[in-house]
């Protein structure tokens, strides 16, 4: 395991942010991770662990020590007639890991093509798109505890997932490590085209005869034609959750934007924050050389030599102005160093 020191993050987020590392390291066991955190010269020294890098946005340099998890392998653990049980090391390319299940024509994952970021990110904020959540095919994790380099499983309820939300993000932020990841994946899929335009899609193709890859092509297709490809624009994909509101606060949007879109939700009512942000006027705003996408409000980006700090002012510009003109707060999915 080599330390280097100095290291330039730059190639290491999807936003392109020069960030400077004091100490960083790439691991590809769990052995190699466990090492680090038993290990003096780094065990009192602030840690920050890297998966793909596509949800996070440096504001400054971090401090000490910066891991880039690179902990790969694919393995099939138990099989029957219906169902497949595989585990996948948290460095693995998320799209690559969600390619392989359907090449073997395992379902539950198609739905979740093309996101951005690694397999061990996966489950920390529950990541989900076209009505699909990772909770709803994950068996369980292991996690390495900071403090000491022990191993830890974790099972479906441990996890206490939410919308973009797990242990990992409130009561046990900042305390594990995640090694693998498990999930229990069909031989018999149940095609959700409903959600988004999926079916749109699909219809437009000409396809009548549904698949694993013609569900994940579909999405592929959506997420191309709205999102920016982060290694041509820097960006992190969504830069802020869907809010929930309650059903008064609601009724007011609805008396005076009839158009608003929504989502009943057990918790509330669910708008996306997309069309919230273009409703304030933000799509396709620029400010120098950070910027919101043109075809998706949901995307903030890099044009190209933007600062962190640029980018988290005009985050913070939107959440003002969404706020005001709507009385609907924006929480950032992005996190921030």
């Amino acid at each position: 395991m080599h330390i280097e020191e100095n290291k330039n993050l730059k190639a290491y987020n999807t936003f392109g942010i020069e960030a400077i590392a004091p100490y960083f390291c790439e691991v590809y066991t769990v052995k190699e991770l466990q090492e680090i955190f038993r290990n003096e010269k780094f065990r009192d020294m602030p840690l920050l662990i890297l998966g793909g890098g596509s949800n996070i946005l440096f504001t400054k340099d971090p401090e000490g020590l910066v891991v880039s998890n690179k902990i790969e392998g694919i393995s099939l653990i138990e099989e029957d007639e219906q169902h497949v049980v595989v585990k996948a090391g948290a460095g693995v390319v998320w799209h690559d890991f969600v390619l392989h299940t359907i090449a073997q024509g395992w379902g539950g994952l198609e739905n979740l093509s093309l996101i951005p970021g690694t397999t061990g990110a996966a489950p920390m904020q529950n990541i989900g798109a076209y009505g699909v959540e990772i909770k709803d095919t994950f068996l369980e994790l292991e996690a390495i505890k900071r403090a000491d380099g022990s191993l830890h499983t974790f099972t479906n309820e441990d996890c206490c997932f939410g919308y973009r939300s797990s242990v990992f993000k409130t009561t046990e932020k900042d305390k594990y490590v995640i090694a693998t990841v498990t999930f229990r994946l069909t031989k018999q899929p149940v095609f959700n085209t409903s959600y988004g335009a999926i079916q749109e899609t699909l219809d437009a193709g000409g396809i009548t005869e549904l698949s694993l890859k013609a569900v994940s092509d579909a999405v592929i297709s959506i997420r191309q034609s709205k999102l920016p490809d982060p290694k041509v624009t820097g960006n992190a994909g969504s830069f802020f959750k869907n809010p929930v509101i309650d059903e008064a606060l609601f009724n007011r949007l609805k008396e005076k934007y009839p158009a608003v879109p929504s989502y009943p939700q057990a918790d509330g009512i669910k708008i996306p924050a997309g069309w919230l942000i273009e409703q304030a006027g933000w799509k396709g705003y620029r400010r120098g050389n950070a910027g919101v996408h043109d075809k998706q409000a949901l995307v903030l980006v890099n044009h190209g030599g933007a600062n962190g700090e640029e980018i988290r002012q005009l985050a913070e510009d939107i959440q003002a102005s969404v706020m005001e003109k709507f009385g609907v707060e924006l929480e950032t999915e992005v996190n921030f160093v």
